[in-house]
């Protein structure tokens, strides 16, 4: 059986025979921005997910105007295909993806394996060179925040059980043993879990390669072990919203539950809420 949406998962091989295809961006997106100064794909821009994909005084995904301008510096046009890959499996190239779904663009793609799978298959070619840009000229759309959750909207599920709620934060975060990663320096003011969540990490959908693990495989993880019921909408959670970001496509594109949306705000906003009900 294959994925919900197989479309939006392409793999090393189809990008190496698509680096110079017109209408195809290939954008990296690293936990560690400077990776990509060191090497990357040939032809391949790179965002800084602090700086590109945040909105830079408040907290907040980027305006439809901050957007525009990422987009149209980058030379994305709306019709083009854009492939994002990185580090840590693709954590914040996932989260690009959900935010240019947020925004509208129609063809955004995963490379399955991200930045690991293609250094490791050693015919894979790599530069440092940066990629010139011929600037574009972008318009985002409005945001779609039925891909997003807020606050009082976990507040209210916290209460009533009436989504499927998934931590994918590691058991330590989730059982309150931390608060955040070793070395990760946003933190909340408590340690814990939303009530009623279930544990899922992010990492249990992926193979030792960093590649998506069968459809077969995820079914079992979400819908028997975890017990979701695909009936009810869903909403993933993590620290800062980016390993939510996986959980989200996994659950979202390869599994193809109907209603899933990603809590950007996550443990250290809802740790950090006066009153709010914590489990541990």
């Amino acid at each position: 059986m294959s994925y919900a949406h197989p479309e939006v998962l392409v793999s090393t091989d189809w990008v190496a025979a698509n680096l110079k295809t017109p209408g195809v961006r290939i954008v990296e997106v690293d936990v560690d921005p400077k990776q990509y100064a060191a090497g990357h794909i040939p032809g391949a821009i790179g965002w800084d997910w602090n700086k590109d994909l945040q909105d830079q005084v408040r907290r907040d995904v980027p305006s439809p105007e901050a957007i525009s301008e990422l987009l149209s510096r980058s030379g994305i046009s709306p019709a083009d295909t854009v492939v994002l890959y990185g580090d840590a499996s693709n954590w914040f190239a996932a989260y690009a993806f959900w935010v240019l779904k947020m925004y509208g663009h129609k063809d955004v793609r995963l490379m399955n394996g991200g930045r690991a799978k293609w250094l490791n298959e050693e015919t894979r070619p790599m530069t440092a060179e940066p990629t010139p840009v011929s600037r574009s000229k972008y318009t985002a759309s409005a945001p779609d925040h039925s891909l997003r959750a807020f606050l009082p909207e976990i507040l209210d599920i916290a209460r009533t059980k009436s989504h499927n709620l998934v931590d994918v934060r590691s058991p330590d975060e989730f059982t309150g043993k931390v608060i955040a990663p070793p070395g990760m320096t946003e933190t909340a003011q408590r340690a814990g879990h939303v009530p009623g969540a279930r544990s899922v990490p992010w990492a249990t959908a992926v193979n030792p390669d960093g590649t998506f693990k069968s459809v077969e495989e995820l079914k079992g993880i979400y819908l028997q072990n975890a017990g979701l019921d695909s009936a009810k909408p869903t909403v993933a959670y993590c620290r800062i919203g980016e390993r939510s970001s996986h959980t989200w496509f996994v659950l979202r594109y390869l599994l193809g539950l109907k209603n899933v949306r990603n809590y950007d705000g996550s443990w250290t906003e809802y740790g950090s809420v006066i009153g709010a009900p914590i489990e541990k």
